[in-house]
């Protein structure tokens, strides 16, 4: 996943919270709509930001791909400041 994948994914948890606090649903329809609602709220935003950029948001990565990227990232960071000091 990517860093725009992630933040999206968390607007759609976000929105469903938030409605679920307001509605209160207390059946599965109910909690069902929410979730739905909430992952529209996500999907018009991804949508509106791809029309803006040009550019698609989601990508063929996966969540450990990501790890594998950040973890090398920092990986780097810590070996040039070891190499920096010696």
């Amino acid at each position: 996943m990517s860093t725009a994948e992630i933040v999206f994914n968390m607007l759609a948890e976000v929105s469903t919270t938030e409605l679920s606090k307001a509605e209160q649903p207390n059946t599965f329809e109910g909690n069902r709509s929410v979730a739905q609602r909430g992952g529209e709220v996500a999907g018009i935003t991804r949508k509106a930001l791809e029309d803006r950029t040009g550019k698609p948001i989601l990508t063929s990565q996966n969540a450990a791909q990501l790890n594998a990227v950040v973890t090398n990232i920092i990986e780097d960071v810590v070996y040039d400041d070891d190499n920096k000091n010696n």
